[in-house]
């Protein structure tokens, strides 16, 4: 999960000129996502659609894996050693198969469709994550959320959820972070934060109450979704920008659509993220890569993982350069 891209690059702001949007339709800029591999030959493919050149955030959310559905018996699963993070949080929630936890807290847990798993790795965490024996699929999706620098060495914890379905006209909606359908996760954040799935019936549309304040993303699934007047198709991620209070979703699908709406209010601090750390100088990753190749104590240790723990690759030859957003338009 090394992230070692270049800057972004500067980008046009405005509305193109052929730009016929209904008044008052939010701008959605499609983000089409990028193959990576995790692994060797048989590895899962992940499908990553932040950061990239043009978008490093939306709100504090810094990073979206989308995977699957992947057979088991082709392509081996999920099988991530013991490997660490800093300055971030990261929640898995999945649409297929279970995958089994472990932390440098002693947690131990499995994680199942339909519940978060959130992790706090602030000034150091390692934990492992691979399928359990009775998994045939794997399919969902991986984010990470940047830690505001004032909390961005909090203390290692865990949390887990599993919100209830909230069900409209057409819909079915599991809010696990922040708010929306009038439903609220306990999950605990650093920053204002929203995290939903999202399935729609075929043909079906819902409107949305959003806080106008938040940027936000859709990213699709399955199907193909139309958010606000812009259709998106799968592992394709739709960013609107701060502004609309509301959007609507068309599943143009001829079977269920599910995505997911990430959401947040912009945020404003330069990170530097490479491979599992996030800092904000070179200094801070080399810092921690350096403690996990010597195995100091900041990581701690998951001492019930049967085998080793993942190497950190070499630091690029370069100083590391923080990650920023397009201008506002």
């Amino acid at each position: 999960m090394s992230n070692v891209e270049a800057e972004s690059a500067v980008m046009r702001c405005g509305a193109p000129v052929d730009d016929v949007r209904p008044a008052g339709a939010p701008r959605v800029d499609v983000l089409s996502a990028r193959d990576v591999p995790l692994g060797g030959p048989r590895s899962m493919t992940v499908r990553r659609t932040l950061p990239q050149r043009d978008r490093t955030l939306i709100g504090a959310w810094c990073f979206a894996d989308h995977y699957g559905p992947d057979q088991v018996a082709d392509r081996g699963g999920m099988a991530l050693p013991p490997h660490p993070h800093t300055g971030l949080q990261t929640v898995t929630w999945l649409f297929g198969g279970e995958v089994e936890h472990r932390d440098t807290l002693g947690t131990h847990a499995v994680v199942r469709p339909g519940e978060i798993n959130l992790m706090t790795g602030g000034y150091g965490i390692a934990h492992s994550e691979v399928s359990t024996p009775r998994t045939t699929v794997v399919h969902g999706v991986q984010l990470w959320v940047a830690l505001p620098e004032e909390h961005r060495n909090a203390d290692r914890d865990f949390q887990h959820h599993a919100p209830r379905p909230v069900r409209t006209q057409g819909a079915e909606i599991r809010v696990f972070l922040g708010s929306l359908a009038g439903e609220v996760s306990p999950v605990r954040t650093f920053t204002p934060l929203l995290g939903a799935e999202i399935v729609l019936e075929p043909g079906m549309t819902i409107t949305l109450s959003v806080d106008a304040e938040f940027e936000h993303g859709v990213l699709v699934d399955s199907g193909d979704v139309r958010v606000a007047d812009t259709l998106l198709h799968r592992a394709e991620l739709g960013y609107v920008p701060p502004g609309a209070d509301a959007l609507t979703l068309t599943n143009e699908s001829d079977g269920p659509a599910r995505a997911i709406l990430l959401g947040g209010t912009p945020f404003e601090e330069e990170i530097v993220m490479w491979w599992n750390f996030i800092g904000r100088t070179h200094e801070d990753i080399a810092k921690a890569r350096e403690d996990w190749e010597t195995s100091s104590e900041r990581f701690g240790t998951i001492e019930s993982f049967p085998g080793g723990r993942l190497p950190a690759p070499a630091l690029p030859n370069a100083t590391i350069r923080p990650r920023r957003n397009p201008p506002r338009c």
